[in-house]
């Protein structure tokens, strides 16, 4: 556990040694407080009878306001977390540390692990900082913690997804750009995939629907947990990490 621990401390290191974190963090906080500012618009604008409802109206704070923001979150998330992961690994193939990382007293569970749990919790940050804005809504109503906390939870799901996903691709290649490109096109597949259901028969329909990542988290940001998306999320990111363990065993072999 410490020497994944110390793993963990490097790869986040690293992150702020490069611009990469400060890029993340920069955008991903200016783009989720513009989407804020529109969905509380929008949502001031509701109860005020601002659209023709015939004067002020009480309006669910959960329906109106966040459920709409997690979405837009979720589709931020799509576009930035890419540039988290494609460095992980084509960094070091690129630089050749990558030789002295699998040559360390190091298992790869423990190689794999440190990057994962590194990434997360630079991408853990990025929420965290949300919470600023999310506590503000209590000046304007009284939002469910429920709905708040489950929507959180699927972001934080839903990101591990695509960075075990980052993960695996940036291992495959030595260039920062293709990881990234290649990372959001798989992504971007899961995300779409359930269209291409919409023109098939009613059994690949539901396959492709359950294979979407975006239908597993709507519940999540309606205050649902269903053990169905658990299961989705979590088989996922041991996919990804899967992937990554058969590229890291490949470079051994090659090396």
């Amino acid at each position: 556990m410490g020497n994944i621990l110390a793993l963990v401390q490097k790869e986040v290191r690293g992150y702020f040694v490069s611009p990469i974190a400060y890029v993340l963090l920069v955008f991903f906080t200016l783009l989720f407080g513009w989407f804020y500012i529109a969905s509380l618009n929008l949502m001031l604008q509701l109860s005020g009878g601002n659209f023709g409802m015939g004067g002020p109206q009480v309006v669910n704070v959960n329906e109106f306001m966040i459920r709409p923001l997690f979405g837009n979150t979720a589709v931020i998330l799509l576009f930035l977390l890419p540039m988290l992961t494609m460095r992980s690994y084509a960094e070091e193939k690129r630089s050749g540390t990558i030789e002295l990382l699998l040559t360390s007293p190091l298992s790869d569970f423990q190689i794999i692990m440190g990057k994962f749990l590194g990434a997360l919790a630079l991408y853990t940050l990025m929420l965290a900082l949300t919470g600023i804005h999310i506590a503000m809504l209590f000046q304007y109503g009284e939002p469910e913690w429920g709905p708040i906390l489950t929507g959180y939870l699927g972001l934080l799901l839903m990101g591990s997804s695509f960075i075990s996903i980052g993960l695996a691709i940036s291992s495959m290649t030595k260039n920062q750009i293709v990881a990234g490109v290649a990372t959001f096109a798989v992504l971007l597949l899961f995300w779409i995939i359930n269209w291409i259901g919409d023109a098939s028969g009613s059994t690949a329909q539901s396959v492709l629907a359950y294979l979407s990542i975006l239908e597993h988290f709507d519940d999540f940001s309606k205050g649902v947990i269903d053990t169905k998306h658990l299961t989705y999320y979590l088989s996922f990111i041991g996919l990804g990490l899967f992937l990554t363990a058969k590229s890291m065993d490949t470079a051994r072999w090659n090396g």
